[in-house]
């Protein structure tokens, strides 16, 4: 059976679920991503791995919260956490012309692309598939295109991106529907064994 890996760019699977431009979008971030990603499996194709990209931010514990929950509820379905970091920067406002602190997340990028250059080294996959609509991953695509030409690489595009550039490498790409998403929602208590039942955070309920 071919080999098929997933790798999830949290950021911008969460950016866009939390667009303003589809708020109806915001309650499916209860997601079961191992869920979604055997719908897109094929019955001759093995499920090798699912790795979740993504870092804990650092200065919102209620939301730091939340999304060690969630990532918690990801681990017990046998999903792959690899995180990035947030790193304070400074930044000028256009506007007033004055420095201001932030954070930048780090190392997301650099992660998913490193990761498909060491499974196709590694002979993971025979099918990677990404959820991104970053076009940094361009280069990577490429080179693995170039140094294994049999490795089949798809792009699973978030709402709200167009990814353009990606399209252009990818050997398939799709959207992901709003009603794979609706299909695909964790209950909102999780028994992960142990006695341990994990809650969906309040503030992602639907009142």
């Amino acid at each position: 059976m071919n080999k098929t890996i997933f790798l999830i760019d949290g950021f911008n699977l969460y950016h866009s679920l939390t667009n303003p431009a589809f708020p109806q979008l915001t309650k499916y971030k209860w997601l079961n991503l191992h869920q979604l990603c055997k719908i897109f499996l094929p019955n001759n194709e093995s499920l090798e791995d699912i790795f979740y990209f993504t870092s804990l931010t650092p200065w919102n514990y209620a939301k730091r919260q939340r999304h060690m929950i969630y990532i918690r509820v990801l681990e017990y379905y046998g999903i792959k956490v690899i995180y990035g970091k947030f790193k304070p920067v400074e930044k000028l406002c256009p506007d007033c012309k004055t420095y201001y602190s932030t954070y930048e997340e780090k190392q997301t990028d650099v992660n998913i692309a490193i990761s498909l250059m060491k499974f196709a080294k590694e002979d993971k996959f025979d099918r990677a598939l990404i959820l991104t609509g970053d076009s940094d991953q361009v280069p990577t695509i490429k080179a693995v295109k170039e140094l294994y030409p049999t490795k089949i690489i798809e792009i699973m595009i978030p709402f709200g991106r167009d990814a353009k550039e990606l399209k252009s490498v990818a050997d398939h790409h799709f959207k992901i529907k709003e009603l794979q998403l609706q299909s695909c929602q964790l209950n909102d208590k999780v028994d992960i064994g142990n006695n341990i039942v994990i809650e969906k955070p309040k503030e992602w309920k639907v009142v």
